[in-house]
């Protein structure tokens, strides 16, 4: 699976302009519906899912980076959106730091298997120093879709 199977242009916000972690949630939340991922009608119970786990146990597990994620029976197909914060974001890290780059996952609650691929996916890049550097210099949705470019080669090249 590569990141570009993964995020939807549609759901790419390279300046969020938003620092209230369940204001960022809702918004990336909110580019995924209207990108057909999962139906207007969840909405409020997966908002609500979302900020559940993260009251539970933060996704932001530093460095800079929150990946929230949600499997739910109304998700039609897996997506992922990406928000980036140049001011960064209390999202109660791991780390104590802001986080700068957010990645929200939707998953079908019956592709469980897709859900863990993905994941994997995802903090296969995020491991990387160079990948999380090139996301905070990225300002435009083509600059963001060239560093998953990049990384996605990398991952098949390496």
């Amino acid at each position: 699976m590569k990141l570009l199977d993964i995020f939807r242009p549609g759901a790419i916000l390279p300046d969020l302009g938003m620092i209230e972690r369940d204001q960022v949630v809702a918004g990336l939340l909110d580019s995924l519906i209207a990108d057909g991922v999962a139906p207007e009608s969840a909405r409020d119970e997966l908002l609500a899912q979302i900020l559940k786990r993260e009251e539970m146990s933060t996704t932001g597990f530093g460095r800079g980076v929150a990946v929230p994620h949600v499997k739910h029976h109304e998700i039609t197909k897996l997506g992922a959106a990406i928000g980036l914060s140049e001011s960064g974001i209390d999202f109660k890290s791991m780390d104590k730091q802001p986080v700068y780059s957010v990645f929200l996952l939707l998953s079908p609650g019956d592709q469980p298997e897709n859900h863990l691929q993905a994941m994997e996916t995802i903090f296969k890049s995020l491991m990387k120093d160079a990948f999380r550097r090139s996301l905070r210099d990225a300002h435009s949705v083509e600059q963001v879709v060239h560093v998953l470019e990049d990384a996605d080669n990398q991952i098949l090249g390496g």
